[in-house]
């Protein structure tokens, strides 16, 4: 006889399926809606724009994927992008130093800012939203300090191009984001030290039994959070023209939110920068579709939030299932 194969009931296929490809579906969705609402959202210049204006969120976005597969969050990239980014036009400006030496400088800053959270974490047992919940305010604060709330200009044309030049037709930051997408995935997914994030999301105290370091997992992701944010900041500051003491302001929610939207759970160990990139998109074609259409710009953040919310209940679904 015939050994009978087993498959699965239609709607366990459907489920399965919908999990898999949401946030692809999603993007799908929101895409056709403001086509047929707009004429000019479907053309060759706004969907270019749509990738420059993602491009910063997105890879500061990568840099949270890696915190919150270890079911760690960053509060602080916000304001650790408009403090490198100042400490960058400030540095760049200085002709003893130089552009790129002081773009340098201002990366090192992010990725030292980014031990400081580890360290309240690790060594300091602090959690993680009331450790970068704190580095928050204190950069910020020293933003405002350094720019004496005014705005650093005169950058030279090596700077600006990061934000605004071109390299092989396609706009700087896109391809900058494009550079950082394939090493974090390259990192997350071929490497043993993303098997190590994975295991400590998925179970802290289990990788620690199974002779991983976690604190050294979990630091590495902080440095590595703050260095995107402090490349993130940089070219913020160079799509501007110059840094404003106020910039980046609420970031951190789209930098929370774009991996939230593109399947990386809350609770550590689950998802992907693909995953994000496509979410820190859904965002950007939000925003922009939703300008095209006349929306006003409080209502866009009514509207995230919303997103946001009904994202995470949906992680908090999905987890239950798991």
């Amino acid at each position: 006889m015939l050994a009978k194969t087993k498959t699965k009931p239609a709607p366990a296929v459907i489920l399965d399926f919908l999990r898999r490809y949401s946030v692809l579906l999603i993007l799908l969705i929101i895409g056709l809606i403001f086509t047929l609402g707009s004429d000019r959202f479907l053309t060759p210049s706004n969907l270019m724009n749509i990738a420059l204006q993602t491009s910063i969120i997105a890879i500061i976005a990568i840099g949270m994927t890696f915190v919150m597969l270890t079911a760690g969050i960053d509060l602080s990239v916000g304001s650790v992008a408009a403090l490198c980014g100042a400490l960058a036009a400030g540095l760049a400006v200085n002709q003893e130093l130089g552009t790129y030496l002081g773009i340098g400088l201002a990366l090192l800053a992010g990725a030292a800012v980014g031990m400081i959270n580890g360290l309240l974490i690790v060594m300091g047992k602090m959690p993680p939203f009331v450790a970068t919940l704190s580095t928050l305010a204190v950069a910020r604060g020293l933003t405002l300090v350094y720019t004496q709330g005014r705005p650093i200009s005169g950058i030279d044309e090596k700077f600006i191009f990061l934000g605004n030049g071109e390299i092989l037709g396609i706009a700087a930051p896109v391809v900058i984001m494009g550079i950082v997408f394939v090493i974090a995935y390259i990192v997350l997914r071929s490497t043993r030290f993303g098997n190590y994030v994975y295991a400590t999301g998925g179970n802290e105290e289990v990788s620690r039994l199974a002779g991983i370091s976690t604190s050294k997992v979990t630091l590495s992701v902080y440095v590595i959070s703050g260095f995107l944010a402090a490349l993130g900041g940089i070219l913020l500051v160079a799509r501007l023209w110059s840094a404003q003491p106020n910039a980046a302001v609420g970031l951190e929610l789209d930098a929370i939110a774009a991996p939230v939207l593109g399947g990386v759970s809350l609770f550590g160990g689950v998802g992907n920068v693909a995953g994000t990139v496509v979410g820190a998109f859904i965002l950007g074609i939000l925003s922009n579709g939703l300008n095209l259409m006349g929306v006003p710009s409080f209502y866009q953040q009514v509207i995230k939030g919303i997103v946001l919310i009904l994202a995470v209940m949906l992680d908090v679904f999905t987890k239950r299932r798991r």
